[in-house]
């Protein structure tokens, strides 16, 4: 299969993720780095050997047939507006956009412009949620009648030299790890029917503790505590904990209730990890993991620890499924949805009153180990 050139604008640090691991795909090659800020894709470029380009000169290159999206949340829409109009395919880190109305807007365009756009997260590729998918689908803990996520801690001024924005609209943790979550809900469960939510903010301010601004004060002005129930097409009910006001928990990240039996998953944000279920009354057992090439260890993580990290499979996946002509994994149909279902956690957070999805979606095809084996180069 030809590579397609790849391009990529904001050379922010998930950049460097993306240049390390997306040219073990196959049908990848990234050519080209830009930002607004030259001295940014310059020091990117020369990092990962790769070509400097500034944004213009990005979206006009004949080099380049997917450029992928990695700027701030706020300027995601208008970007992934400009890749479509000069006729690129476009991929965006996650969230998709900040709103349906503009999620809407693009996928028209799109179509108008004969381009596919693909959104992350792509973490439910990984091995660990794969296989949580095949035993949910064999019935191993029988019908999924509920569950509980927690995305749980003290926020990210402890450790984000500039974390002004985490606490803005537009962010919070819904809209910034939500995408995880929610994404590998719907690939498990399928579509969100309706949400209610309560939310707040518990604090006025943050106080940065790091780095050059250490000490200064910061305002809140979105909700940072927030608390939701998903109701599911299929009838299963869902709690979603999402907070950055919160010092220790000891709840797991992910765990559904069968008519069975009960499964723990891991955190949904990594590609790997390991599953534990309990059978009716007896006691949790681990899950002995499968040989899922998105599940093997292949990064040292902060703590020392290795871990799975396979970002781009949803991005080499979209450029095989364009060549295929099906559908690919890491779809707009599932991000919109996914937009539609956070935004509405924060409207029903804000009104106190429930609110019925306006869109749904396929779950995503699984991957077996086969065809993400196929992926890799």
């Amino acid at each position: 299969m030809k590579k397609l050139g790849v391009g990529i604008i904001g050379c922010g640090s998930i950049s460097a993720t993306y240049l390390k691991f997306g040219n073990i795909f196959k049908s990848l090659k990234v050519r080209a780095v830009a930002d607004i800020n030259m001295e940014a894709a310059e020091a990117r470029a020369s990092e990962f050997g790769v070509k400097a380009l500034t944004v213009d000169e990005m979206l006009a290159s004949d080099e380049i047939d997917v450029i992928v999206n990695l700027t701030i949340p706020e300027a995601h829409f208008e970007l992934t507006r400009r890749i479509v109009l000069a006729g690129k395919h476009a991929y965006s880190e996650k969230p998709f956009v900040l709103s349906l109305e503009e999620g809407k807007s693009l996928r028209d365009l799109a179509q108008e412009n004969g381009v596919c756009i693909g959104s992350a997260p792509d973490t439910f590729l990984g091995g660990s949620h794969q296989q949580a998918r095949d035993l949910i689908d064999r019935g191993e803990i029988g019908r999924i009648i509920g569950g509980s996520c927690h995305v749980m801690s003290r926020g990210m001024e402890h450790w984000h030299p500039n974390p002004d924005f985490f606490f803005q609209p537009g962010a919070g943790p819904v809209l910034d790890l939500g995408p995880y979550y929610i994404t590998n809900l719907v690939q498990l469960l399928g579509p969100v029917k309706a949400v209610a939510a309560m939310a707040n903010a518990s604090f006025a301010t943050r106080r940065i503790a790091n780095g050059p601004r250490n000490g200064e004060e910061i305002p809140v002005d979105t909700p940072t505590n927030i608390h939701a129930l998903l109701e599911f097409e299929n009838g299963a009910i869902v709690t979603l904990s999402s907070s950055w006001d919160v010092y220790q928990n000891s709840h797991p990240n992910m765990e559904f209730y069968g008519t069975d039996g009960t499964m723990q998953l891991p955190d949904p944000n990594f590609f790997g990890g390991s599953l534990a279920i309990a059978q009716q009354d007896g006691p949790f057992k681990t899950v002995p993991t499968t040989d899922h090439p998105f599940g093997v260890p292949n990064e040292e993580h902060g703590d020392g620890q290795m871990q799975a990290n396979y970002r781009a499979a949803g991005l080499a996946d979209m450029v095989e499924a364009i060549a295929e002509e099906r559908k690919y994994r890491c779809n707009l149909d599932l991000a919109l949805h996914v937009v539609d279902v956070m935004t509405s956690i924060l409207k029903a957070g804000d009104t106190r009153a429930w609110v019925s999805m306006s869109t749904t979606c396929d779950r995503p095809e699984p991957i077996s180990s086969e065809v993400a084996r196929g992926l890799i180069g």
